[in-house]
């Protein structure tokens, strides 16, 4: 932790906004300190940072977060712009520039997009700003329920090879049970998901403006230490101790090997839009040998998808085996089953003699 040059900071809405929606500057300035501290000592800071619906909620007269997306969008509308131009004036007390990064899952799973975001934020650590991250939730859809930033701030971390991922928020690490319960035990580390057997984590906040909760912080620092980033789960009260690698929290260990971002995306963080049969041959290929799913090996599809979408591929008995990125149609699939490439090729022209799903985009799933 303390050798950690660059460091992917998650910070939650309840721990920035106030219950009935609104901007608390007193701890946006604590946070602020903390994160130009670090970057006095040599490290670099990217900020994910939720709030943007919360700070919201009462410019637009809002009570609670709202329901429904159309008016969730509009409070992000409003409240984003409240958001950074917070932190620009709060780290322009440091002497620190802020750049705003909005993202949405295409910016860290399609490739195009991954390389701008990647370069984005390489000029902007190298030309010394500090990137504030938010999911671009204006116009997102599924993205707007995507775990509170959570699983974002995960794949942020792995775009931009972080050396750490600190997630922050209103608890002060992972309990054995409910922290407001008598006898319930924080667990000071995670070396693997066995850890967690039989723990009981809890969900979004009392507050009521986040989405996430401990599970998606959790699911979170799991995706990141899958793909071989340590995490420090602890609450923002603490996030100098976390900084400093200062025992505190709950730490998890990595326990994987950086893979392709769009991979890590398409296990964790994406929605399957639709679904392939695959036959018994097709499964051992795709399972075992790690090849790409053919045409030959399909028996039906379910769903309406488009190319590029995720879908899962499922055994003959019903079960996700995996998931990959379709490079057809749904309605063009029927035509295509059991059938040989050179044989589609043929048919129907060169077009046709490629993969259903190209093993490169295509992750097991366990």
């Amino acid at each position: 932790m303390t050798a950690a040059r660059r460091i992917v900071v998650k910070i939650g809405s309840s721990s920035l906004t106030t219950a009935v929606g609104g901007l608390a500057t007193d701890r946006m300035d604590a946070l602020v300190e903390v994160l130009a501290g670090a970057r006095d000592g040599a490290k670099e800071i990217v900020l994910v940072s939720s709030g943007a619906i919360a700070a919201g909620l009462a410019p637009l007269g809002l009570e609670r977060r709202p329901r429904d997306l159309a008016r969730q969008q509009a409070a992000a509308s409003v409240g984003q712009g409240l958001l950074v131009a917070g932190y620009t004036a709060a780290f322009a007390r440091h002497g620190i520039r802020v750049g705003q990064v909005l993202l949405t899952a295409d910016d860290v799973s399609r490739r195009a997009h991954y390389r701008n975001a990647y370069r984005t934020f390489e000029q902007l650590l190298a030309m010394g700003a500090l990137p504030v991250v938010n999911e671009n939730d204006t116009v997102a859809t599924d993205e707007i329920r995507f775990g509170d930033n959570d699983r974002l701030a995960a794949l942020v971390a792995h775009l931009v090879r972080a050396d750490l991922l600190v997630l922050l928020s209103d608890v002060d690490g992972v309990y054995d049970g409910d922290p407001s319960r008598p006898g319930s035990r924080r667990i000071p580390e995670v070396a693997g998901p066995g850890d967690l057997a039989g723990v009981e984590i809890g969900s979004a906040g009392k507050a009521g403006v986040g989405t996430g909760g401990m599970v998606t912080k959790v699911q979170a620092a799991r995706i990141a230490a899958d793909a071989g980033i340590p995490v420090v789960l602890t609450s923002a009260a603490e996030a100098a101790d976390a900084l400093a690698g200062r025992p505190t929290g709950t730490f998890f260990h990595a326990t994987g090997k950086r893979s392709a971002v769009r991979l890590l995306w398409l296990e964790h963080a994406s929605e399957p839009r639709g679904a392939l049969r695959l036959d018994a041959g097709a499964v051992r290929a795709v399972v075992e040998r790690r090849t790409s799913l053919l045409p030959a090996g399909l028996t039906g599809v379910e769903g309406q998808f488009s190319a590029g979408d995720p879908v899962d591929l499922l055994d003959e008995e019903g079960r996700a085996v995996a998931r990959g990125l379709v490079n057809f149609d749904a309605e063009e699939l029927p035509r295509l089953l059991g059938r040989s490439t050179r044989e589609l090729a043929a048919e129907f022209g060169p077009e046709y003699e490629r993969e259903v799903v190209h093993r490169d985009d295509l992750v097991v799933l366990h």
